[in-house]
């Protein structure tokens, strides 16, 4: 027998809980970009930043974490603060960590598997992030695949997203999306944003101009019983993209520099981010910050025009 998720597992704040009720517009958002994508104080900047971007454009704000045995929908800046200074010490959660942390009480930051699992959860169907995880360079051998996709696969979400990361290989995780059954939309592109850039050179399935549009799609997907998320690819924008084969160039080294030191796993995505800071000089820092402050704005769109307001 199945345990029952007990009432008070699920936390979200009165705001949020009243806004859901209400059928006011939600959008949900991961804390493993204030844990593990950026260092502090930036990082707490940058979730302050985040959840001010989707008030101003009409929406509540739901940071999503594991805090004290709960998954919490929705953080006061206390929580906030915690977690940006905790850094690698809270855990980076995905579907397969979440039973252990609550279980344990322990500290946890949500990777996008995770924060799409607690916001369906909660009743949340909008959810802004950087990038996606995907299949990794050399997964032919490694085998090393985000969970992300699969949880796009059986998860009703919509995630907005500057694409997968630039680190990943973008045609590979695009196959499986396709294989996996998960819409790819281009939010005024026909082509899927690389991350840093905002063209690949691969196309996505569908073009949409309007956040109406996006909400249509959204809303027959799952009328007709189609189970699992939609990944809304949202480039980042043009002042803040940065040049695509110096960061190509960038990758590599920082690849070449995880396999000598054979970082492997979970490990690999904030290691990889960090040496790019590095390399960079901190642009792909701030390109970051912008791309994903960009995705907060679209994201609250869209979960205005699905809630119809």
């Amino acid at each position: 027998m199945h345990p029952i998720l007990l009432p008070t597992t699920l936390l979200p704040t009165p705001e949020i809980a009243d806004a859901l009720a209400t059928g006011r517009p939600v959008v949900a958002l991961e804390s493993t970009v204030i844990s593990h994508g950026m260092p502090y104080p930036r990082n707490l900047e940058t979730a302050r930043a985040l959840e001010a971007e989707v008030r101003t454009a009409g929406a509540v704000p739901a940071t999503i974490a594991v805090m004290d045995g709960h998954i919490r929908v929705g953080l006061d800046d206390e929580a906030l603060e915690q977690l940006a200074t905790a850094g690698h010490a809270a855990r980076k959660l995905s579907r397969r960590d979440l039973p252990v942390a609550l279980a344990t009480k322990a500290l946890g930051a949500t990777t996008v598997a995770a924060t799409m699992i607690g916001a369906r959860l909660a009743g949340i169907s909008v959810f802004a992030t950087g990038g996606i995880g995907g299949v990794h360079r050399g997964a032919e051998t490694s085998f090393d695949i985000s969970a992300d996709l699969d949880e796009l696969a059986r998860t009703s979400v919509c995630v907005v997203c500057a694409g997968a990361k630039s680190i990943l290989d973008l045609p590979k995780t695009l196959e499986l999306l396709e294989t996996r059954g998960v819409p790819v939309l281009g939010f005024g592109t026909e082509e899927f944003p690389a991350f840093y850039s905002r063209r690949s050179g691969l196309s996505v399935d569908h073009r949409c101009d309007t956040v109406q549009e996006v909400a249509e799609i959204l809303r027959t997907k799952w009328q007709l019983g189609l189970e699992g998320g939609v990944l809304l690819a949202n480039p980042i924008p043009a002042a803040d993209e940065l040049d695509a084969d110096a960061m190509e160039a960038a990758v590599a080294q920082a690849l070449a520099d995880a396999d000598a030191r054979r970082i492997k796993g979970k490990d690999i995505t904030p290691h990889l981010l960090a040496a790019l800071e590095a390399i960079t000089g901190g642009r792909s820092l701030t390109a970051n910050i912008a791309l994903i402050r960009n995705n907060a704005r679209v994201a609250a769109g869209v979960a205005a025009a699905l809630a119809g307001t």
